[in-house]
């Protein structure tokens, strides 16, 4: 399975319509040193919103694909595209500017209004995804159904939207699923945390079948925001994904760079990336002080140092174990 990573897209609702060059530079840079190779940026509403819906953002379409024209061949970068938005002028500027996919958005049940859309973005010569926007409102078995009518018509991967952060696992593994079972094609799941959730319905998305999850860095993105990207990484290495990303340097970008950069947002994550290592290594906080004071002296990485000590002491780590294992770390 693979992470497509959106806080370049619905991240920038916690700030407006989308992210300014320095923020996008930023974050692309920072993910694809992670080795998070497939993204989603631009406009909140997707290509052509700033002008048919009036989502005036800090950069335009074509400013956005000229920011990203040095990255291009070192990750997979695409587009959201509203289905109303799916017209030749706009599917041809993405095209002529090399961008590699572009992921139609509709609600569930209007599928049938999307054909044209899939067919032009797929003549253009770019690989064409699929948002199911809100795919809680049909049945799992209608959702597959209509899942079905859109591979056919040359769609190349599809997902499953819990807009709204209502589904629970039990859901999300009945509706991965239903629709495993009714596509050849990959399926997605993309999860909002407005239930606490995100986590947990990646992990039965993926254990039905799902093989694309969507997150988004810190967390970032509308209402109470996406499965966060660095916990997905941590969580899925643990049961033995995802080991080609360096989750890392994923957290000293997010430390060194990118919390301080949102602060001026006045956002804050929900879990800091020393909390996160704390949860993945099994951890107790209470020997912070003591672990940070010998990487500090020891001159090693903080993260490693809990993450391997843990490894032998998850109890009560004793100091001259700490510091047995920081001089391994050189």
């Amino acid at each position: 399975m693979k992470l497509l990573d959106c806080t370049l897209r619905d991240g920038a609702n916690v700030i407006g319509n989308g992210f300014d060059a320095t923020l996008t530079e930023s974050m692309i840079r920072g993910l694809i040193a992670s080795d998070i190779t497939l993204i989603e940026m631009g406009n909140c509403l997707g290509i052509g919103a700033y002008e048919a819906n009036g989502s005036i953002g800090p950069m335009t379409d074509a400013e956005y694909l000229s920011l990203i024209q040095p990255f291009l061949s070192q990750a997979e970068i695409g587009m959201f595209l509203g289905f109303r938005n799916a017209v030749d002028k706009h599917i041809s500027l993405a095209a002529d500017h090399g961008l590699h996919f572009l992921r139609i958005g509709a609600n569930a049940g209007d599928g049938d209004q999307t054909i044209e859309g899939i067919k032009r973005v797929k003549a253009a010569g770019m690989t064409c995804r699929y948002s199911m926007m809100k795919g809680y409102i049909l049945s799992a078995k209608d959702l597959a159904a209509e899942a079905r009518m859109l591979a056919d018509a040359g769609l190349d991967e599809i997902t499953i939207m819990d807009s709204a952060g209502t589904m629970v696992p039990d859901q999300v593994q009945s509706y991965v699923s239903e629709m495993v079972h009714a596509v050849n094609i990959p399926v997605g799941f993309h999860g909002h945390n407005n239930l606490s959730l995100s986590m947990a319905n990646a992990l039965a998305a993926v254990a039905a079948g799902a093989s694309v999850i969507d997150c988004g860095l810190l967390g970032m993105a509308r209402s109470a925001g996406n499965l966060a990207t660095e916990v997905a990484v941590a969580v899925f290495q643990r049961n033995g994904l995802l080991q080609d990303v360096d989750l890392y340097t994923l957290l000293h970008y997010l430390d060194d760079e990118l919390i301080p950069m949102m602060r001026a947002h006045q956002y804050h994550p929900p879990i800091l990336p020393v909390d996160l290592i704390y949860g993945l290594a099994g951890c107790h906080s209470s020997f912070a002080s003591r672990f940070a004071s010998i990487a500090e002296e020891k001159q090693v990485d903080l993260y490693r140092l809990i993450v391997e000590v843990s490894k032998v002491d998850q109890k009560a780590p004793s100091e001259e174990l700490i510091r047995s294992i920081a001089d391994t770390l050189h």
